[in-house]
């Protein structure tokens, strides 16, 4: 989320970035929360000033008393409790607008890398490289639920009945290869240094909302009904939850971390279900990499994790190419 004060002093800066993404409903949003930050400002000024007025009473009600002028000293506390009335008042509308404030700049879009190609849709991704040859059959190829099913390795049916589309039963081999799969991911990680982590797999709102926008949060986690807790659609958001109001030793960065946990999504909006494969599913479970350095490093770190993750492709030899996504998001 960007910083309110960073909104204030480049709002052009912020709307020319969110026509970049594509996104120009928003642009409405940059006005309206500037607008909103001047009355909150407004408003908490008005507070600190009454409050430094009551802590000046209060004294001189000490003085009063000490000097036997109970009267003076009782129309002051008058004065005070004006006072303590008036800061209450502020106070709701401090939190009202902080809170407006906030729900706002949840939906404004981060500022994109200089690197990131404008575009409004994926054929307007950058090809950077490849790597390997894709091996083309002189055969059709089968999808892969059909190969899975000629090998008795996956059961959609049975899955829809149990749980619906967006489900499915991995047996035997196939079931096997998956574990294998990502216990390779897994070992490959912990073999460049990072440390293995297993996560919870819920989450609570704010750490929610500290990672996504509410739009977001609601077009793909799901709630668990009656507590303030939701499945995790990723352990990124985990992850980063664990770091959630540290003050991290500078002296200790980076931290390099792979997790793994399964992952539960609505897959609502333009991708929806698969219903025929396993792509976009409800379920399905991930290796994740997860680095917090500091803010200079992170472009280095971010080269990294791409480079492990053709090498990782590589090492199994599946061509794979690198692609710098443009800035259209779809939600």
């Amino acid at each position: 989320m960007l910083d309110i004060k960073f909104v204030r002093e480049n709002p052009d800066l912020v709307k020319e970035n969110i026509k970049k993404k594509f996104q120009n409903d928003k642009l409405e949003l940059v006005d309206e929360v500037i607008k909103l930050d001047k009355k909150y400002r407004e408003f908490q000024l008005e507070g600190d000033n009454l409050r430094m007025e009551r802590n000046s009473l209060s004294k001189e009600i000490g003085n009063l008393m000490r000097e036997g002028k109970k009267d003076e000293a009782e129309n002051t506390k008058s004065k005070v409790n004006e006072i303590n009335s008036k800061l209450e008042n502020i106070e709701k509308e401090t939190d009202k607008y902080n809170n407006k404030i906030k729900e706002i700049m949840m939906r404004i879009p981060n500022i994109i890398h200089e690197s990131v190609p404008i575009g409004k849709d994926d054929t307007e991704n950058v090809e950077i490289q490849k790597y390997g040859d894709p091996v083309v059959p002189n055969y059709e190829i089968p999808y892969h639920t059909d190969i899975m099913e000629k090998l008795s390795g996956i059961d959609l049916e049975s899955a829809r009945r149990v749980a619906g589309n967006g489900f499915y039963y991995l047996i035997g081999d196939i079931a096997r290869l998956h574990s294998a799969v990502i216990s390779y991911a897994r070992d490959f990680m912990i073999n460049k240094g990072f440390t293995y982590c297993v996560p919870p797999f819920m989450i609570r709102s704010d750490v929610v909302t500290g990672v996504m926008s509410f739009e977001e949060m609601d077009a793909m986690m799901y709630k668990i009904e009656g507590e303030d807790l939701y499945l995790i659609g990723t352990s990124e958001h985990s992850m980063i939850g664990k770091f959630k109001g540290q003050i991290l030793p500078k002296s200790e960065l980076p931290y390099t971390m792979t997790s793994y946990s399964p992952c539960f999504r609505k897959e609502k909006g333009a991708h929806g279900i698969e219903e025929r494969g396993v792509y976009r599913i409800h379920q399905f479970e991930k290796q994740e990499m997860i680095v917090v350095c500091e803010p200079e490093d992170s472009y280095e770190w971010y080269d990294k994790m791409w480079s492990y993750t053709v090498e990782l492709f590589r090492s199994l030899d599946i061509p794979v190419r690198t692609l710098e996504c443009c800035t259209r998001r779809f939600s």
